[in-house]
């Protein structure tokens, strides 16, 4: 019996030391007593696969299992966030400070984790330009937009060039298909033709180079999937339109389902001063702004001021409950029209704007420094 027992031990020994673990180690300086995590970022959102709680050095080692096609991960302690690529099983070495370990760190072991690095710096490159464009009150609510969409393109032409055509197979490539600028993609794969040929490439990299990884069959849907989208749009379009149906308007176009199941459109408010309003209820400041905005209502709206509200709750059976007595225009962006807080340039919640009665956009709630005011003038 114990030699069974010595033999069956020895044998759960080397499957443990066969097992293929890759490795990330270095220093995390001014961190002492903070916890490390090394977190897989798969399709389903992170997950821990190991920790370590940082002594006064900051020196560090954490292992995970390799997988057979290249994975992403992140060093993260609180909301300060390293990405990482792992292919096999290489040993990647990071050196930062605390608290700015996020933009200002140095890896080695990995050309890929190398490359997402620059890819993330020029994503806070981007994300710093386009918040100070928004704060130029010098600017227009169209120029600040017009100037905000030209820094997205020309990001996204530079990214095309220098990490995604050269090799769509490379991981960095995958990686930079999902930066974000706000809550939205840079590269829109749902309707956007120049975009979708972009993941169709890296997905049919992918297909070639790692046909039984989960990442390319998701990215050969989300390609397959823009694609017919983008086929629906265009016939759409093709088709010949009633002219005396066609709108012009100031103001970008939103139709969304209200909290009665009906669907608004923002341009069907023409002939009133609006503000349209993007909020969260779930925020702990909500009801306090919610009581504002109705002294704001009940003041005005006979004299023809109206509220537009877009919430970005995402539990829509709260939403309603929140909305149920408000007599306003409630409706709830549901996560599938992203591209309304891109267009419009929200960068933090609550945001507002102010709408006169020929539907026009006039300001924003940056550029106001009384409301009440702005409202009785327009009106």
């Amino acid at each position: 019996m114990k030699k069974y027992a010595i033999l069956t031990l020895a044998v759960l020994g080397m499957a443990s030391c066969s097992e293929k673990k890759f490795h990330v180690e270095g220093s995390i300086t001014n961190a002492k007593d903070s916890v490390l995590y090394l977190e897989n970022i798969g399709l389903m959102g992170p997950e821990v696969i190991d920790s370590v709680e940082l002594d006064a050095d900051g020196k560090f080692s954490l292992a995970g299992q390799a997988s057979e096609a290249p994975e992403f991960y992140r060093l993260r302690i609180s909301d300060q966030i390293i990405s990482l690529s792992i292919d096999s099983t290489e040993t990647v070495t990071v050196n930062a400070t605390y608290p700015q370990m996020a933009s200002q760190y140095e890896v080695s072991g990995s050309e890929n984790c190398a490359k997402i690095k620059e890819l993330a710096l020029l994503q806070m490159q981007l994300q710093q330009r386009a918040m100070a464009v928004s704060r130029d009150e010098s600017l227009s609510i169209d120029q600040s937009n017009d100037s905000i969409l030209a820094l997205v393109r020309q990001y996204k032409e530079d990214v095309k060039r220098d990490y995604i055509f050269p090799d769509p197979s490379k991981p960095y490539a995958y990686f930079a298909l999902f930066q974000t600028l706000g809550n939205s993609l840079l590269f829109n794969p749902r309707n956007d033709r120049d975009d979708v040929k972009v993941f169709a490439a890296v997905a049919t990299s992918w297909d070639t180079y790692y046909p039984d990884a989960e990442r390319g069959k998701n990215l050969h849907n989300i390609a397959i999937e823009g694609m017919k989208n983008v086929r629906s749009i265009e016939a759409s379009q093709s088709r010949t339109i009633d002219a005396s149906k066609i709108q012009t308007s100031g103001v970008i176009e939103i139709a969304l389902t209200d909290n009665k199941g009906q669907q608004r459109k923002l341009t069907d408010l023409k002939g009133k001063v609006v503000m349209l309003d993007f909020h969260v209820f779930g925020q702990k400041e909500s009801p306090a702004r919610i009581l504002a905005l109705r002294e704001l209502y009940n003041k005005y709206h006979a004299q023809g001021f109206e509220i537009y509200q877009v919430s970005l709750d995402p539990d829509e059976h709260f939403w309603k409950q929140q909305t149920a007595a408000l007599p306003w225009v409630c409706v709830r962006n549901d996560g599938s029209n992203e591209t309304f807080l891109t267009l419009y340039n929200v960068r933090t919640l609550p945001e507002f704007f102010l709408i006169d009665r020929g539907n026009n956009l006039v300001s924003r709630s940056q550029q106001i420094k009384d409301v009440e005011q702005e409202i009785k003038k327009l009106l």
